[in-house]
């Protein structure tokens, strides 16, 4: 028996369908080690012995190494076929460390799609593990938690916000600039004069692009007004000018490329883009076949493989709509931040069409698997022509553009039509000197608006150009950017908090580079080096950390503590000022100044009250207090100690009878107060021992394992 290792559960169904009897298929679902919080700063690195990493197993995966232990140790053979990226080969790594496989002989399997010929091609041609794939992987990991810990520690402790990261800091920085400038800005008034003009009974726009011989400019409505009283009942066609255009196909789907595409034509968020995808490629039962419809889906590349085209794509085209219809296949030229490491975003096979699968496939999951299906195979269609016509109307020194194109030959177009395509219509016969009565007149007031705030879909595009982050953390960096409530979502559009300004004015003062976008870029493109052998793990965590430790030691001694934000109100308790504070889950509240000695919530629930009564059993005073259901009572302020309580109208509540216990009861001393016994009660699904000094002393130990205590 042979064992293959994967990440997923959902594509051990898949390929072990494909290897038959005598392979065994298990997930490591995911990682299963990480850093630990031990050692100097809780960083799990010891950095002055050579950043070496301290690892330690997830305790949620504890169960899952038993199981592939115990596999691993019956299997003839072990293959490690984790996904083929950083994180991928870290998994694999970090597997035949815990299950004691040799890292420099073990097999290590490499597919970019869930297909049968993939898989199989895969086995007869197994690889070993990249360790140089592994320590780029250990370097970001490291570099991050150094990052996250350090600077995380002193936001928290000055100015209350949850932490910083070294993708997620640049990329809110960019979010933040962008909205200084929305707020900056000022609008500019300007206007547009367009007409309508008769032709063949049917009204075309035109607009006006001209006035005496000048591009036409106009900023107040009284010179617009002025130009609309010069404008002729009839205008004469000066040119009429055609001109052949070519237009090619996009080059099929990158992450961010899709991310992109999904959030403009379906509103869908980059992490839900990514969770579709993530099923497409793992595999469903299609037409009785269970196959992964897509290629990997983390990548920066739009290369599509000769084999794919030559063998699948090309007759596929050829068959369906004829060699006109046959384009080249296209690559965009590389530049510095794309890795290239797999194939463009594409289907598995051109013989599942959209409308075959559809039937098997969810309405989010048919959206995408359209859009990645269409827009890969007309990238290899030949190009669409058109012809653009443009004519020019003039009258009284204006001059006015009338446009139109006409469709020569469709090309790509019939599969994949791009929102940005141009509508422009087709227009009718024309000659030039013939004139055109006017129809319409729309004069038009408008403002000059700011650069438009970044939603889910631009804000990846900017990461992707600055060259942050990669395909694996576009999604993952918003979802934080979020969770931590640095920005908001309204529809895919980010808009940063006050959380999230604050933090970049502080990591702008005091750690600039944290939130620089090409200090980013600089190090993603030193984790490639060390990735491509051309840098050593040790050098680049040297680089990285000696300037950052140094910069961190300086800004503790400077950095200021920010003010607490005062309520304007004072402590009913102590009567200092209350503030608004902020929980460690980032929810903020109404507390106390004067914490930890006075520890005053305040609470939405009414608030206990003074009644100007004391108790009469404890002598402290009584408070108007209310119940968990809201209904309002008084009660002792010397609660617990005190159980004291009575209705509003004086009935005062008789107390619970104490319990009491014959010696025959007692089991043993209780060994937390040693002053009561162990007696046996009996709670809501089983009995159990239990103090008699019950509420004061809380210990119990359970009947049926009296091994284990607990201490509440």
């Amino acid at each position: 028996m042979k064992l293959v290792i994967v990440e997923s559960p959902k594509k051990c169904e898949t390929i072990r369908r494909y290897l038959g009897a005598d392979f065994m298929v298990m997930a490591s679902q995911g990682h299963i080690r990480d850093l630990s919080t031990r050692g100097k700063g809780g960083l799990g690195i010891d950095v002055e012995n050579g950043f070496k990493p301290d690892y330690v197993l997830s305790p949620r995966k504890k169960e899952i190494v038993t199981r592939l232990t115990d596999a691993a140790h019956k299997a003839d053979e072990v293959y490690l076929a984790t996904d083929p990226d950083r994180e991928g080969e870290a998994i694999s790594w970090h597997l035949a460390q815990i299950l004691r496989l040799p890292v420099e002989s073990t097999k290590r399997l490499r597919f970019h799609e869930i297909t049968k010929p993939a898989i199989l091609d895969a086995l007869d041609h197994p690889s070993t593990i990249d360790e140089n794939l592994v320590k780029a992987q250990e370097a970001r990991r490291m570099e991050d938690r150094i990052i996250g810990f350090k600077v995380s520690s002193l936001l928290q402790r000055y100015i209350g916000v949850q932490s910083a990261g070294r993708v997620q800091s640049s990329t809110l920085g960019m979010i933040v600039e962008r909205q200084e400038k929305i707020d900056a800005f000022v609008p500019e008034e300007y206007w547009t004069i367009d007409i309508e003009v008769l032709i063949d009974g049917k009204k075309y726009k035109a607009s006006l692009v001209k006035v005496d011989g000048q591009p036409f400019a106009c900023k107040t409505k009284e010179e617009a007004d002025a130009i609309v009283a010069r404008i002729p009942h009839e205008l004469t066609i000066s040119s009429i000018v055609k001109t052949p255009k070519t237009i090619y196909p996009k080059l099929p789907f990158t992450t961010s490329s899709m991310q992109q595409e999904a959030y403009t034509k379906y509103h869908f968020s980059n992490a839900r883009t990514q969770a579709v995808a993530q099923r497409l490629y793992e595999g469903m039962d299609i037409a009785g076949e269970h196959v992964g419809l897509i290629t990997y889906m983390r990548t920066d590349s739009t290369r599509i493989s000769p084999e794919f085209y030559s063998r699948h794509a090309k007759p596929f085209i050829l068959e369906t709509w004829g060699p006109d219809y046959v384009g080249p296949l296209r690559n965009a030229k590389k530049n510095d931040n794309v890795q290239d490491a797999h194939e463009a975003i594409r289907p598995t096979g051109t013989h599942r069409t959209p409308e075959k699968v559809a039937p098997y496939l969810s309405s989010d999951e048919s959206k995408l698997y359209r859009l990645i299906y269409s827009r890969a195979m007309a990238s290899m269609m030949a190009p669409k022509s058109i012809e653009a016509t443009t004519v020019t109307l003039e009258g009284n020194g204006l001059s006015f553009s009338l446009k139109g194109s006409r469709t020569l030959f469709p090309g790509f177009s019939i599969l994949y039509r791009d929102a940005e395509e141009d509508d422009s219509s087709t227009l009718p016969t024309m000659a030039e000197g013939a004139s055109l009565s006017l129809a319409n007149i729309d004069a038009q007031q408008k403002f000059t608006k700011p650069e438009p705030a970044y939603n889910e879909a631009s804000i990846v595009k900017a990461m992707e150009e600055k060259g942050i982050g990669r395909p694996s953390t576009y999604a993952s960096t918003i979802e934080t950017l979020l969770k931590r409530k640095y920005v908001s979502s309204n529809k895919g559009v980010l808009t940063p908090t006050e959380d999230g300004k604050k933090t970049i004015v502080v990591l702008k003062k005091y750690f600039p580079d944290v939130v620089s976008t090409s200090y980013t870029a600089e190090m993603e493109s030193t984790l490639d080096k060390v990735e491509f052998g051309e840098e050593s793990l040790l050098q680049t965590m040297r680089e990285f950390y000696d300037p950052f430790i140094s910069n961190f030691e300086k800004v503790k001694t400077v950095i200021y503590k920010e003010p607490p934000r005062l309520t304007g109100e004072n402590c009913p308790l102590c009567g200092r000022p209350l503030v608004i504070k902020r929980s460690r889950k980032g929810d903020e509240f109404v507390g106390c100044s004067n914490y930890p000695t006075c520890k005053y919530i305040k609470s939405d629930r009414p608030q206990d009250e003074p009644t100007g009564e004391l108790c009469p059993e404890c002598g402290k005073p009584l408070l108007f207090k209310h119940s968990r259901k809201g209904e309002k009572f008084i009660g002792c302020s010397n609660f617990p100690t005190c159980r004291f309580t009575k209705s509003l109208d004086g009935k005062v509540s008789e107390p619970k009878p104490k319990v009491t216990y014959a010696e025959a009861d007692y089991v043993k001393p209780c060994p937390k107060c040693g002053t009561g016994h162990l007696v046996v009660k009996q709670g809501k699904k089983a009995q159990f021992l239990g103090c008699t000094n019950f509420p004061r002393c809380r210990y119990h130990e359970w009947i049926e394992n009296k091994s284990k205590k607990t201490e509440k």
